[in-house]
């Protein structure tokens, strides 16, 4: 039997679910159809259990250190398995509390593949929800007026190089492991990439990264980058930038080895794994997008800036439209396009105000645009850092290495970014955000009182630099 709803969202992961709860608070009847589990790959194989496994090796090696510290340690050792269960007891924990908000919220969860069908007795557009229950019951027909389409993504693989689980792995692998390694080649600088490093580095496993680039976390300031290559290389990572990666020259066995290309020349790897880390693609296969006017554009859902796509009552969020491939950023996509499916009359996202993070050691965090970018769109640009050794709060933590760089508008004193690189950065980049979301100038920020002794501080210190006023410095 159909059943009825003013939203059905493909996909319970972080934006669906979020997205999911937004529309019950303004009292839509909404259905969320998801194949896996709730909470989706953040939950399950992506940002949470990333990080509880990054917290774990932070741990480790912080343990390893004590003397510094003035704590004596001695035989410290890892049980692989007991990280593990630990990260399998936040991930159900947190599993748990997603399934209450959907019961909460009176939202109705379809375990199943959902797939859009065409126009037809139910409704002369398409967008009605075709479910194949995972239970293997009669497929269910959902009706809904709108459709909300967050699929995410999954770990994209580069030809040639065929996942198997043993020998070459994406994260989705990795993340089950149960043991790790004595050494790893991982293919990609990326994101990603970088904080399976630290992650790996930090249990000491000898990890070696291949780039493509010519820069490790491209995406960032470059000066974030150069300080980050160094203090991997500090820790024993090696990093290879500019290197083309030859799948054709894997070879498997007693670990794997492969080639990559380094200004023209061919270079051999060895390790006892393989990640791939080159980024993720979007999952738009088998849930009837042909059925519909829907455009697909280089893999990822064209919207508008209200998520809505071709289809003006089916909308897009999150890793499957491409952009920003951040959890928060899903939710908040998520939040909009039911705003405005209510009639909410919401803003368009601003993507320019969403801080990213890399939950590395030492982590790094950033809102706006670097200083290349700000040059490059003729911005008339002054520069203020500060770094992390002069920060009290930085030495008493054990960990001084680091900085916060603000770009800012010459012309306007407007900051148009912030960038840091150094210990629990990615805690404090929310104030940077509110900077920006207020336009604030490095003045006001400057002038904004941090506690002391704080990490923060470095924040208040780079704002008075941008204008050659700090006082540490």
């Amino acid at each position: 039997m159909a059943q009825e709803y003013d939203l059905v969202i493909l996909g319970g992961g972080t934006g669906g679910y979020v997205a999911a709860i937004r529309a019950s608070q303004l009292g839509l009847k909404t259905a969320i159809v998801e194949k896996g589990k709730l909470g989706g790959t953040c939950l399950h194989k992506g940002c949470i259990p990333s990080k509880a496994l990054l917290r774990s090796a932070e741990v480790y090696a912080t343990t390893k250190r004590g003397e510094e510290f003035g704590v004596m340690t001695s035989d410290v050792s890892l049980d692989f398995g007991k990280v593990q269960e630990r990260k399998n007891k936040i991930i159900n924990q947190l599993h748990g509390g997603v399934q209450h908000l959907m019961k909460q919220g009176k939202i109705d969860v379809f375990e199943g593949t959902g797939r859009i069908l065409g126009p037809s007795i139910f409704s002369p557009m398409p967008g009605t929800i075709s479910v194949e229950m995972n239970n293997g019951d009669e497929n269910e027909m959902l009706i809904p007026k709108n459709v909300i389409v967050a699929t995410g993504s999954r770990p994209r693989t580069l030809p040639g190089l065929d996942v198997d689980g043993e020998y070459v792995m994406t994260s989705d692998e990795a993340l089950a492991m149960e043991s790790i390694p004595n050494s790893i080649i991982i293919v990609g600088g990326g994101v990603i990439g970088i904080e399976w490093a630290s992650m790996l580095s930090d249990f000491g496993v000898e990890v070696t990264v291949i780039e493509y680039s010519d820069r490790i976390i491209p995406t960032e300031d470059k000066e974030i980058s150069k300080e980050m290559q160094r203090l991997m290389k500090k820790r024993g990572v090696k990093i290879v930038t500019g290197a083309k990666v030859l799948p054709e020259t894997l070879n498997k066995g007693e670990g794997v080895t492969i080639s990559a290309e380094i200004k023209g020349e061919q270079k051999e790897f060895k390790a006892e794994k393989l990640l791939v880390s080159v980024g993720r693609q979007a999952n738009v296969e088998g849930i009837g997008i042909e059925n519909t006017d829907i455009v697909i554009d280089k893999g990822y859902i064209v919207t508008n800036e209200f998520m809505q796509t071709k289809e003006s009552h089916i909308y897009g969020i999150g890793d499957v439209i491409g952009g920003l491939q951040l959890a928060h950023v899903a939710s908040h996509e998520g939040i909009l396009a039911v705003e405005h499916i209510a009639g909410e009359n919401p803003s368009p996202m601003n993507y320019d105000l969403v801080s990213k993070c890399i939950y590395s050691s030492p982590e790094v965090a950033s809102v706006g645009i670097t200083e290349d970018q700000a040059k490059e769109q003729g911005y008339n640009v002054k520069v203020g850092k500060f770094s992390f050794r002069a920060i009290g709060k930085a030495l008493v933590f054990g960990e001084s290495d680091g900085f916060v760089k603000i770009v800012a508008d010459k012309d306007t004193d407007d900051i148009l970014g912030v960038h840091m690189i150094g210990p629990h950065v990615t805690d404090m980049i929310s104030e940077a955000g509110l900077a920006k979301v207020l336009d604030a100038t490095p003045w006001e920020v400057g002038h904004t009182i941090h506690p002391h002794p704080t990490l923060s501080e470095a924040i208040g210190e780079a704002a008075l630099a941008v204008d050659g006023k700090a006082i540490h410095s």
